[in-house]
């Protein structure tokens, strides 16, 4: 996993991660938007841009998506559906798909993580890691044990 830290729009970005697997790659920016939350009622929301690239040889199409996100109390919420945003986009070599989304949470902070389950033109079906990343609230002050 590689993380780089960068600022965009009125988003607060916290750092990008990347995952690769069988030459498909997934690049998360979350980006934490403050006109949307409100720490005083424990709303605390955040968007996501993700950006994935076929590096590989064969043409593939995103069937599924499964998400894991866990807030800072432990409290899992798994999320699976068709596609992303109404698609299932089909990446032939060489091509990107981009997309952005969002994650609300009753804390001001959490983790997220999953995969994609694509299939290629010939009926394969594998998974495509998405990477672990963090949601983190700017300036939140944390207790370490």
């Amino acid at each position: 996993m590689n993380k780089r830290s960068t600022v965009q729009g009125s988003g607060k970005v916290t750092g990008m991660y990347r995952a690769l697997t069988r030459d498909i790659e997934v690049v998360v920016e979350p980006f934490y938007l403050e006109e949307q939350s409100d720490p005083d009622d424990d709303r605390y929301v955040w968007g996501y841009r993700i950006v994935i690239s076929n590096h590989s040889k064969m043409a593939v199409k995103l069937v599924t998506r499964y998400w894991h996100i866990t807030d800072m109390n432990g409290i899992v919420d798994e999320v699976t559906g068709p596609g992303v945003v109404g698609e299932q986009p089909h990446l032939k070599p060489g091509d990107t798909y981009e997309y952005s989304s969002g994650c609300p949470l009753d804390t001001p902070s959490g983790m997220m993580f999953g995969h994609y389950q694509m299939e290629t033109d010939d009926g394969e079906q594998f998974h495509v890691k998405i990477p672990a990343f963090s949601l983190d609230t700017p300036n939140l002050l944390r207790t370490l044990n």
